[in-house]
C-alpha cells in the first residue's frame, strides 16, 4: 500500500531535444494547423475527418496504416482534410487492460514510463516525417501534453476526463483545436461548461510551475453518445440531438460554436460496422439544414488495417487490441463516399 516515487521523469525539453521536429515537419505542421483552424473559424469549407485506430499500439502497423491514409487524403483533398488519429494513451473504465504506449511501448512487454514517453514522441514524429500529416492524440494525462506540444495538430479530451479541472485549465493554454467529449452520462451541460472553461484564461499550477493562460477559442464539442443508468448505449448524433445542442451552444455565446461527431462508441452502440451509415446520415443532415452545415465541422472514426479487434497478445498485424475498428477497405470506401456526398 502507499505511493512510491520510482524516478524523476525527464523534462519535456529533454525529451524534445532527443527527438526534435525537423524543419520540413515544422513547416508542414504550420500549414496544416492553419487549415484546421480555419475549418473551425469558418474560413475553410473542407470537412474534417479524424480517423485512425482506437489505440496506436504498434509503430510498424500504425505507420503502415498512416501511409495508406496519406494516399487517401490525396484522393479527397478537395473536400476533406484528414487528421490521423494516433491515440497513444487509453482510458480504462476499470483501470485494467492496455493503457497505451506510455505504459507499454509494446503491448506484449512491460517497460518503464520514460521509454514509453520516448516511444510516443518517436511515433508521432515518424508518421509526420513519412506522410507530412501531423496528428491528433487524446489528452489523458494533461501534463504529458508538454512532450508533444510541438507536433500535435488536434487534441481530444475524453468522456471520462471532460469534467476534470486540470484538463479544462490545460486546454485553455493549448494553441490547436481541442474537442471536449460529452461525458458518458450524456449531459451536454457538462460538456458546454468544459468548453466555456477552456475558452477563458486561467492561473493555475502546471508541472510544478505557476502558469497563466489566455484561453483557447477553438475548444469545441464532440458528441459520442451516452450510457444510461442501466448501462445501455444511446446515440446523440441524430438531427434532433444536434439541433438542441446548437440551441444551447448559442445561448452561451461561446466562440466558434463547432461540433465533431464520433461515429463509434455509444453512437454506434459499439457496433463498429455502423460507422459508415452514421457518417452518411450526418452528411445528409448537413445538406438538409444549413445550420447543421455551419456548425458540424467533421467526424471521428475508428479504423485500422484489419477490421474488428483482438485480445492483447494475439499478434494480428494492424488489428485493434482495444475497441473494434473498420477495416482499411471499409475505411477507404467510406471516406470516398463521404467526399462524393459532401
Amino acid at each position: 500500500m502507499g505511493l512510491t516515487y520510482v524516478r524523476q521523469l525527464p523534462s519535456p525539453e529533454e525529451i524534445i531535444a532527443e527527438a526534435p521536429v525537423s524543419p520540413a515537419v515544422r513547416e508542414a505542421k504550420a500549414a496544416r494547423d492553419a487549415k484546421i483552424k480555419e475549418i473551425f473559424t469558418g474560413g475553410n469549407d473542407q470537412f474534417l475527418l479524424i480517423v485512425g485506430p482506437c489505440s496506436a499500439d504498434n509503430e510498424d502497423a500504425v505507420r503502415d496504416y498512416m501511409g495508406r491514409l496519406a494516399g487517401l487524403q490525396e484522393k479527397v483533398k478537395d473536400k476533406i482534410l484528414i487528421v490521423p488519429r494516433i491515440y497513444t494513451n487509453k482510458p480504462r473504465t476499470t483501470g485494467e487492460g492496455y493503457k497505451g504506449m506510455m505504459h507499454q511501448p509494446d503491448p506484449n512487454d512491460s517497460a518503464n514510463i520514460v521509454e514509453g514517453l520516448k516511444a510516443i514522441r518517436r511515433l508521432h514524429l515518424r508518421v509526420a516525417e513519412d506522410t507530412g500529416m501531423t496528428a491528433a492524440d487524446e489528452m489523458l494525462y494533461p501534463e504529458n501534453y508538454a512532450y508533444l506540444s510541438d507536433i500535435l495538430s488536434y487534441i481530444a479530451v475524453g468522456a471520462r476526463s471532460v469534467e476534470n479541472q486540470q484538463h479544462r485549465l490545460t486546454v485553455s493554454g493549448v494553441e490547436v483545436p481541442v474537442g471536449m467529449k460529452n461525458p458518458t452520462s450524456g449531459d451536454i451541460t457538462v460538456m458546454l461548461n468544459a468548453i466555456k472553461a477552456a475558452q477563458i484564461g486561467h492561473n493555475f499550477i502546471f508541472r510544478g510551475h505557476e502558469v497563466e493562460t489566455t484561453g483557447n477559442p477553438l475548444a469545441h464539442a464532440i458528441m459520442r453518445g451516452y450510457v444510461d443508468q442501466y448501462g445501455r448505449n444511446f446515440p446523440n448524433y441524430h438531427y434532433e440531438d444536434i439541433v438542441y445542442l446548437i440551441e444551447k451552444y448559442l445561448e452561451r455565446d461561446l466562440s466558434f460554436p463547432s461540433i465533431i461527431i464520433d461515429t463509434n462508441h455509444a453512437n454506434s452502440n459499439k457496433k463498429y460496422l455502423e460507422q459508415p451509415r452514421i457518417a452518411y446520415e450526418i452528411v445528409r443532415n448537413r445538406h438538409y439544414d444549413p445550420t447543421l452545415k455551419k456548425h458540424i465541422k467533421g467526424l471521428m472514426m475508428e479504423s485500422y488495417i484489419e477490421g474488428g479487434c483482438q485480445g492483447v497478445g494475439e499478434g494480428v498485424y494492424g488489428k485493434s487490441i482495444t475497441d473494434p475498428c473498420l477495416s482499411w477497405e471499409d475505411t477507404e470506401r467510406t471516406v470516398c463516399t463521404i467526399a462524393d456526398k459532401l
